[in-house]
């Protein structure tokens, strides 16, 4: 059953169960696999995709920038992690009335570039470089994807690699949901209200 607040992963039961649910889900077996080349190449922790979500069936894929610190709590991207980027997403993306079947939750650079107990930090020029290798096999992945949404100035900056792997995709630039950017002032929450609104829009969901 889908949570129905956000934060539902500051439970270590709730952790343990969604880890459980991942290693029998067969729209997430690409993408662990996936993750683990992105490990072993990079010799950098992956979170993993949570398993409520889309995964490679999903028709939206949302990009956010890098895993924040607290990934390291529950080892997913995952809008149910205990933080408040992950909370303003649950809400964002429940007003938008985008399911959670419709949609996948990545990151630009997909692994934790922060030094562990280190607070977070914007990704390097070589990091979002080195990223990009792994944009054309994460669509390789997702044959019923129908539009992107960029998330922030990092995961923006592959709009150009986006329109060459698929020149057609429709692709939406919102700003980044944390809460340093959202409370900055009204017009951000709307910008992404409107922008998942575009989204929705282009999955046929009412507005």
């Amino acid at each position: 059953m889908s949570p129905s607040a956000p934060k539902s992963l500051a439970d270590p039961g709730a952790v343990a169960a969604r880890h459980a649910l991942a290693e029998v889900s067969p729209h997430l077996a690409p993408l662990r696999r996936l993750a683990e080349r992105i490990r072993a190449e990079q010799d950098r922790p992956v979170p993993e995709a949570d398993p409520l979500d889309g995964g490679v069936s999903a028709r939206l894929l949302l990009l956010l920038e890098t895993p924040g610190p607290a990934t390291g709590r529950t080892a997913f991207v995952s809008r149910d992690n205990p933080t408040g980027t992950a909370a303003n997403l649950f809400r964002f993306l429940s007003e938008a009335g985008l399911a959670r079947a419709e949609t996948l939750i990545w990151n630009a650079v997909p692994w934790v570039i922060h030094a562990h107990g280190a607070r977070n930090r914007a990704p390097r020029t070589g990091e979002i470089r080195a990223a990009r290798a792994y944009l054309p096999p994460l669509l390789d992945l997702m044959p019923n994807l129908a539009v992107v949404v960029l998330s922030g100035r990092v995961s923006q900056t592959l709009a150009p690699l986006l329109g060459e792997a698929r020149p057609h995709l429709p692709v939406v630039a919102i700003p980044h949901p944390s809460p340093t950017y959202v409370c900055t002032s009204p017009a951000v929450p709307a910008r992404i209200a409107a922008g998942l609104g575009e989204a929705a829009r282009h999955l046929g969901v009412p507005g």
